[in-house]
């Protein structure tokens, strides 16, 4: 008996992606997604505009709430209109959507229940993918502390491009994570400790003007955030 094609749904957390969102939108494997949900963070451009022109399910924050916060309303979102499987994209095409159909599969195989794409194979291909230098080190510093803190070998904890099953969003309390960045470092402490299977994917690195990108004293926050998030998990495996 064939398998049930489980319910796919992308959800773009969006701000200012106007000028990518359609690029990304094309490269989505319409014969794996069954929807596509955009939330827009009270983006100044055209985002919204061009969304519904694409005849995507738009969301519009009634004001600016940060990356965390549209994240939360995406995930709402999704299982709310019954999602089996949930991938989150950044419309601002530094992530390539082509290779959404492989996460599905890794997945819906029953193989993990998240999965994550990675851009860091080789420091040669991911500077040269534009990532910028302190971003690129501070990366894998993160990622190491983040590993050793649980015992994970995750090639990168950052992306912006991973799927989650229903399972793994019902389950953990991201309604209570952050509202800004350190959100996506969160939700997998919750993940790891709820003892959930994460795998990996390479991604290309794509850097150019048009993609969103933090600037360095939003990512010395963030990185800030993340060492304080991966601290208080240590120090309470330490002490159970």
């Amino acid at each position: 008996m064939a398998k049930q094609k489980p319910k796919v749904i992308v959800v773009l957390p969006a701000y200012n992606a106007a000028k990518t969102l359609e690029r990304t939108v094309t490269d989505i494997p319409k014969e794996v997604v069954d929807e596509i949900i955009l939330v827009d963070d009270w983006s100044s451009d055209e985002t919204t505009r061009v969304a519904e022109s694409l005849g995507l399910t738009v969301i519009v924050h009634e004001k600016n709430k940060g990356y965390g916060a549209n994240q939360k309303t995406c995930y709402r979102a999704a299982l709310e209109r019954g999602a089996d499987i949930i991938v989150i994209l950044h419309p601002d095409y530094q992530y390539d959507p082509k290779l959404i159909k492989y996460f599905v599969d890794f997945i819906q195989e029953n193989y993990f229940d998240i999965m994550l794409g990675s851009r860091i194979r080789s420091r040669k291909e991911t500077l040269a993918g534009g990532m910028p230098f302190y971003k690129y080190y501070a990366n894998r510093f993160l990622t190491l502390v983040e590993n050793l803190a649980t015992g994970q070998n995750l090639s990168e904890w950052h992306t912006g491009m991973r799927a989650y099953t229903r399972s793994v969003l019902e389950h953990i309390d991201f309604q209570n994570n952050s509202d800004d960045f350190v959100f996506d470092t969160q939700i997998l402490f919750q993940a790891i400790e709820k003892k959930y299977r994460i795998g990996e994917l390479p991604v290309p690195v794509r850097y150019f003007p048009e993609a969103s990108s933090i600037n360095f004293s939003r990512s010395m926050k963030y990185g800030l955030q993340t060492l304080g998030v991966a601290l208080r998990y240590w120090f309470s495996r330490m002490f159970m």
